[in-house]
């Protein structure tokens, strides 16, 4: 079978980038992380799921990144069926994703500038390529002036704009973020945001599993709301800010 190649019967509309279509995930206790998930984002949209500790965001993220398969259902990111792929063509396929774990997953014994060029050295980019654009992305992060500090010397935000930093150096054309302001200052929430919002403006579709709710709908496009492994609302962020359910659950109103 070709690299993830599609089912014959299967079309997806151009504009799609990802599609979950009642997707669930039973683990081993029996009980579903995920029941019946269905969703879409398409190309250059910048969308984020919400939901409390436990409700299957972590589990989603991890079939995305091919991590998990799920119980039964289809998943399909960039026209490729997950479901398709060998063991040997996830590494190929997560090199088309830029991921941001919560967890930041930075090289601690390695400085800013070698964290962020790795993910172009285990591809073997050449050194000039990475000379050129490393510096770059730094710049988009503004972490230009810290290219040689370590992890440790970084502050929360500026760990977090490392990490970014480091998902984009693939190209990527889907960014998948984890619980972004995890952890951080309110005032460096805002800073990440107003990062994260530059590059899905670049071109970069953005999906976020986030819970500062107010702060992520401000600048995406969509959001879904999941609760006990299943979606129970979704709209533009317009209408889930003027949701009450998603004010009375998630914005203390």
């Amino acid at each position: 079978m070709a690299f993830g190649r599609r089912k014959k019967n299967r079309v997806l509309a151009e504009d799609e980038l990802i599609l979950i279509e009642n997707v669930t995930k039973t683990y081993n206790t029996g009980a579903p992380a995920l029941n019946g998930v269905s969703l879409t984002v398409k190309k250059g949209e910048f969308v984020f799921i919400v939901g409390d500790s436990g409700s299957g965001k972590s589990t989603l993220i991890k079939l995305l990144l091919r991590e998990l398969t799920p119980s039964s259902g289809e998943i399909y990111v960039n026209g490729i069926n997950l479901q398709a792929l060998k063991h040997r063509q996830v590494p190929k396929y997560r090199r088309n994703l830029g991921v941001v774990f919560q967890d930041f997953r930075l090289l601690k014994d390695r400085n800013v500038y070698e964290n962020v060029a790795f993910a172009q050295r285990i591809v073997q980019t050449p050194g000039r390529l990475i000379k050129r654009n490393v510096p770059a992305i730094l710049s988009i992060v503004g972490l230009a002036g810290k290219y040689k500090a370590k992890p440790k010397e970084l502050s929360g935000g500026e760990q977090q704009m490392c990490a970014i930093a480091r998902g984009l150096m693939s190209g990527p054309k889907l960014i998948l973020l984890d619980e972004l302001s995890l952890g951080l200052m309110p005032s460096l929430v805002e800073k990440v945001f107003e990062t994260v919002s530059l590059i899905n403006r670049q071109g970069i579709t953005v999906l976020i599993v986030e819970q500062m709710v107010q702060e992520a709908l401000e600048i995406a496009d969509r959001g879904y709301v999941i609760q006990t492994g299943k979606i129970v609302q979704s709209g533009s962020s317009e209408e889930l800010l003027n949701s009450d359910e998603v004010k009375k659950a998630y914005l203390g109103m």
